[in-house]
């Protein structure tokens, strides 16, 4: 059994695996890609790697894939997510047009997975903060990097926040899974202003 698995072989999934081994965590991390997972565990002690399909190997799963790409993962694993604590780290942008989300303005990524695998306790977390300050521990030169989770089950929220923290950042309850929403929005602003070059990717939104 691993600690935490990490679906996805991006710069978030990595940044993510990495933010898990520094705190002594066990990393599982599965891609479409085998070479591509194996690339992204290969540097963590002890993390194992596989492809999208494999058994999961921890309660605490991590959807670290562009929002297009849920729909598949979570029909690859159905009926093999029931009580897991579910991690949503997307933000649902319009990726043709880059300037609008994809969900009902009263709704979220989050919740539409939440609807989608009932059985599990989805959280939201990490949309808000870029793979460099995850990595780095800061925003820009000064801020420490502070993770915002969203979620109703306390249990699971609490388990993402000892991860983040042992790994050396703040992790901040921010209420319900209904704060989805508004923390999906803060992560499209932030990744518009990224896009036009009017922050660094090494900058963003800091919670003080």
């Amino acid at each position: 059994m691993s600690d935490i698995t990490i679906i996805g072989a991006g710069s978030m999934a990595g940044a993510i695996a990495a933010l898990a081994a520094k705190g002594g965590r066990s990393v599982q991390v599965l891609a479409r890609d085998a070479d591509a997972a194996a690339a992204v565990a290969g540097p963590l002690e002890g993390a194992t790697s596989g492809t999208v399909g494999d058994d999961l190997a921890s309660e605490i799963v991590v959807l670290a894939v562009p929002y297009p790409a849920v729909a598949d993962l979570l029909a690859a694993y159905e009926g093999r997510l029931n009580g897991s604590v579910l991690v949503d780290i997307t933000n649902p942008l319009d990726f043709s047009t880059f300037d609008s989300l994809v969900v009902p303005a009263d709704g979220s990524a989050a919740a539409e997975i939440a609807a989608a695998v009932p059985g599990a306790r989805v959280l939201k977390a990490f949309n808000t903060t870029f793979a460099s300050t995850l990595a780095s521990g800061s925003v820009g030169d000064a801020q420490p990097t502070t993770v915002l989770i969203a979620g109703d089950d306390a249990a699971a929220k609490a388990a993402l926040a000892a991860i983040v923290t042992d790994g050396g950042l703040r992790a901040v309850d921010a209420g319900a899974l209904s704060r989805a929403r508004e923390a999906e929005a803060l992560g499209f602003l932030q990744l518009t202003l990224a896009a036009q070059e009017k922050i660094a990717w090494t900058g963003g939104f800091a919670l003080i």
